[in-house]
């Protein structure tokens, strides 16, 4: 088995939590508490891996990913 390091973005909002992994394309989930948000987000990323892998398809990782904030005045 190969082991995968991957990013994940998390949100939250008045409704719970959301998260997406950015290096898998439409790959996200959401929980209404952070660890069962966490839960969700590797079941849906071992998930998505697995079909992709299965339909031959390649793992694209990045060396880094940075997120930050920008104030935008409009």
């Amino acid at each position: 088995m190969k082991q995968y390091k991957l990013s994940v973005v998390v949100e939250k909002d008045k409704d719970g939590y959301i998260a997406f992994c950015p290096e898998l394309d439409g790959c996200y989930t959401q929980g209404n508490t952070y660890e069962e948000l966490m839960v969700n987000m590797r079941d849906a990323i071992q998930l998505h891996i697995e079909d992709r892998i299965s339909a031959g398809e390649e793992i694209e990782t990045y060396e880094m990913i940075s997120l930050t904030s920008l104030e935008v005045t409009v």
